[in-house]
């Protein structure tokens, strides 16, 4: 995801041309230009959004909409819920959908916002914001409402407050999402535990669905190939032995039902026929799903 040559246009101005409504932005700016909204909404986009100057941080609230970014060949995807937030960084473009009508907070930061936090943490190494969709980080969404919540406070000790939690989200945002952090994650190797739990339970949730490993990936914000790699290092196992074992263990749980026909248990847990099932349990439980039945 490159940026656009040329002058970039900023933010609050770029998002007014293609929403229903301008961003309400508070009108005194933090240190180094950092700009906030408290919490507002507007309607559905389907439109391109051009390159910025700054980079954009939204968090959502109400009902959840699917949202998903577009450009060329790239496409991140993810649904506006409560403990999730986008980033778009600056110099990124590309056409945005969203079902709308949601309701939204944003952080307009600064590069060099930024770079002050950055040059504490990576000791002066250049650090890149990485671009999410959608992406479940309940840290930074909250910190964005207590933002949201103090943006038009007047008074000095909520100014203080405002100042001190935009460091702590930069923070966040730099040890979570850029390129610092994939440094720090490829030097540990493997996935991060909440990694692994986050998609561990998106197998357990779809368990009767074919599950795709751009599906998973897509969940933590990697390729295809980078997630396969980081997921065996992390847990020995590749993503589809993973599945195939939550898939297992759930049919020892159903099994257990014996007014259950063994035809919806395979279906239960993503087998499209009993043959498929019955060599998936036999391997790794040494009986057949009906010699299973007979023992407990």
């Amino acid at each position: 995801m490159g940026a656009e040559t040329g002058i970039l246009g900023s933010a609050p101005d770029a998002l007014a041309r293609i929403l229903d409504q301008a961003p309400p932005v508070v009108e005194d700016a933090l240190r180094g230009q950092t700009r906030l909204t408290g919490p507002w909404g507007h309607g559905a986009l389907h439109d391109h959004l051009p390159a910025m100057e700054g980079h954009v941080i939204i968090t959502y609230y109400g009902e959840p909409q699917d949202i998903v970014w577009r450009r060329g060949a790239e496409r991140l995807a993810g649904a506006t819920r409560s403990g999730t937030i986008t980033i778009i960084p600056e110099g990124h473009e590309g056409r945005w959908d969203i079902a709308g009508p949601i309701g939204v907070s944003h952080v307009f930061l600064s590069r060099e916002r930024l770079r002050d936090c950055a040059d504490q943490l990576a000791g002066g190494r250049p650090v890149e914001l990485l671009s999410r969709v959608g992406f479940e980080d309940p840290a930074a969404a909250r910190i964005m409402e207590l933002l949201g919540r103090d943006a038009a406070v007047a008074d000095i000790s909520a100014r203080l407050f405002v100042e001190q939690a935009t460091d702590l989200l930069v923070t966040q945002l730099i040890r979570g999402h850029s390129s610092f952090a994939a440094l720090q994650q490829q030097a540990r190797r493997g996935l991060a535990d909440w990694q692994v739990r986050k998609v561990t339970a998106y197998m357990r949730d779809h368990l009767d669905e074919p599950i795709g490993l751009d599906a998973l990936a897509d969940l933590i914000g990697l390729s295809r190939f980078h997630f396969c790699t980081a997921f065996r290092q992390a847990t020995g196992s590749t993503p589809h032995n993973w599945l195939v074992g939550l898939r297992i263990e759930q049919a020892r749980r159903l099994l257990a039902d014996r007014e259950l026909p063994i035809t919806e248990v395979a279906l239960a847990v993503g087998y499209e026929t009993p043959s498929s099932f019955a060599a998936s349990f036999r391997k790794l439980v040494g009986v057949t799903p009906s010699g299973f039945r007979q023992r407990i």
